[in-house]
């Protein structure tokens, strides 16, 4: 499965991606996770130890990179481009791996006026094609709300786009937004989970404001959430809570039974 996650900032799609990835590396999954927020948090909420991200650079702001794959000088706007760079080698040349899980770290792709056609650009979103078409794993992108790295060509091939929110008016706004923005760029499969929620009023709150999305479950606000984040470490490694309501995500995804 190919799986695209998105929100409001701070609403905890980072650590649902984060832990459904985890989980599916200890169901015996190969899995890629891809950080396509310029806010670039997933590594904290896989797991990964900061001896081992030394070094460990934005595909993006990789100039010598993104010059030889594409053929332009970074940071240009106009000019020739190599519209299909070779992007192949790059996960496995450029992820690092913890726990089963390999990750890479897309970057910023800087704006223009009237949108960014430039070598990041290019780079960025030929490799995000090539692992959602031709790559055999489990795939978890952890976006921006922005949508900024998906083209129309790659969306087909995402299995679901989930769209985290949690109870407030600020969240489900942002949640509908990023709804439409998946239904332009061609999305069929859209689902919600829900998050921080503390009482069957959260949940009537969040189902009634985004009544056109079908939810696949929901996480409870969990303090323990917190504490890994103080202590640097993923959810996953501290909680047991997470991780059943994680499981019974997935099982939907999956088409699975839930008990």
């Amino acid at each position: 499965m190919k799986i695209a996650i998105a929100g409001k900032g701070g609403v905890g799609k980072t650590t649902l991606a984060g832990v459904m990835a985890r989980y599916l590396a200890d169901e015996g999954y190969k899995v890629l996770t891809i950080d396509a927020d310029p806010d670039a948090n997933l590594a904290s909420a896989l797991g990964f130890p900061s001896e081992l991200l030394k070094g460990v650079t934005p595909l993006a702001a990789m100039t010598p990179l993104v010059e030889e794959r594409t053929g332009a000088k970074k940071g240009t706007f106009s000019g020739v481009f190599r519209l299909n760079p070779k992007v192949d080698d790059i996960p496995d040349t450029y992820g690092v791996t913890h726990n089963g899980v390999k990750l890479l770290l897309l970057g910023n792709i800087p704006q223009a006026e009237g949108g960014c056609f430039c070598p990041e650009n290019i780079l960025l979103k030929g490799l995000l094609y090539h692992i959602l078409v031709k790559r055999d794993e489990m795939v978890i992108i952890d976006m921006e709300a922005g949508l900024e790295h998906l083209t129309r060509g790659s969306t087909k091939h995402v299995d679901a786009f989930i769209v985290v929110v949690e109870p407030g008016q600020r969240s489900i706004s942002t949640a509908r937004q990023i709804f439409r923005l998946a239904q332009d760029l061609g999305v069929r499969k859209v689902y919600g989970v829900g998050n921080k929620v503390t009482s069957p009023e959260d949940r009537a709150l969040i189902e009634e404001g985004l009544s056109e999305l079908v939810f696949l479950g929901y996480l409870s606000f969990n303090q323990k959430v917190i504490e890994a984040d103080k202590q640097g470490i993923s959810p996953y490694d501290l909680d047991g809570a997470i991780k059943k309501e994680v499981q019974e995500i997935v099982k939907r995804l999956q088409g699975e039974p839930v008990a």
